[in-house]
């Protein structure tokens, strides 16, 4: 079993109620009631700039692209290179 720095039964029953949705629009629900839209946006943001720097872009290039700031693309291709496997995990099934 994978060991999380955040994992508590509370985040535990957090997953399990994510896990539970069946449709895009249930997750849009849930997410709106849990999340505010400056969240939300933020996670949308760091999984694209995940997909982007996977497809071999630059910092240059997704900065310009999406606008993220150089902390942002930083991060994620650190949680990419050294992190938990979770970007790569996510980008790898949602190719098939």
């Amino acid at each position: 079993m994978y060991d999380s720095k955040v994992r508590s039964e509370e985040t535990d029953e957090l997953y399990e109620a994510i896990m539970s949705l069946e449709s895009r629009e249930e997750f849009y629900r849930f997410f709106d009631d849990l999340c505010t839209f400056g969240e939300i946006k933020a996670m949308a943001q760091r999984f694209r700039v995940a997909k982007l720097l996977s497809e071999g872009k630059t910092f240059a290039q997704i900065s310009e692209e999406i606008g993220a700031s150089s902390a942002t693309i930083t991060r994620v291709n650190r949680c990419i290179t050294y992190g938990s496997d979770g970007y790569k995990i996510a980008l790898e099934r949602m190719k098939k």
